[in-house]
């Protein structure tokens, strides 16, 4: 972890990447996933380790967090939470197929595939976006290092410009985060309500 040495070092790290960010690409993010909502397209979320766990709490953030009493839903799922399947598919294909073939099944023209990964070479991640693109769906990420192979199969990759995994992590926790934020609140100004 070049210049990374203690606390105080991580922070200062980590708020060097932060003025750093792309911060077009999360709006255009952004606008993708609410013209999924207004659509009613789905989104499916996927990544392995830390990126698993933030597809799980994004996708709760867009599918609890956007209700604002108008009775519409945002139509979003991880494919990181149904552990059996993933199981399934990994011990009777192969790990990179986990995504992809739940994929198969789900995807239709103009939802959303959004891939997490850190390094943007995952083989998992990149099969599914094959997937997805192969299917018609919209094709967006968060990544980091240079994007990896990833950045070539989104139409747009959010990477944060770091080479250390765990500053990686943090942003992309951030950018959903922002994400979400922006999302409620173009949601509830066209909806008349309070965010």
């Amino acid at each position: 972890m070049t210049g990374i040495y203690d606390v105080n070092s991580y922070f200062g790290c980590l708020s060097q990447t932060v003025k750093r960010l792309p911060f077009a690409s999360i709006d255009q993010i952004a606008g993708i996933l609410l013209g999924a909502y207004d659509a009613g397209r789905m989104v499916y979320i996927f990544g392995n380790g830390g990126s698993a766990a933030l597809a799980s709490h994004f996708a709760c953030d867009l599918g609890k967090g956007t209700l604002n009493g108008s009775g519409k839903r945002f139509r979003v799922l991880a494919l990181t939470d149904n552990i059996p399947l993933m199981t399934a598919w990994a011990n009777d294909s192969g790990y990179e197929d986990i995504f992809a073939e739940q994929l198969a099944n789900l995807v239709r023209p103009e939802d959303v595939a959004f891939a997490i990964s850190g390094s943007g070479n995952s083989p998992n991640v990149l099969r599914a976006l094959a997937v997805a693109r192969e299917a018609g769906a919209t094709t967006v990420g968060l990544s980091g290092f240079q994007g990896g192979k990833m950045k070539g199969l989104c139409d747009v990759c959010m990477v944060v410009p770091s080479d250390n995994m765990q500053i990686i992590e943090d942003l992309h926790v951030c950018a959903a985060h922002a994400l979400f934020t922006s999302i409620k609140a173009k949601i509830c100004h066209a909806t008349g309500a309070f965010a």
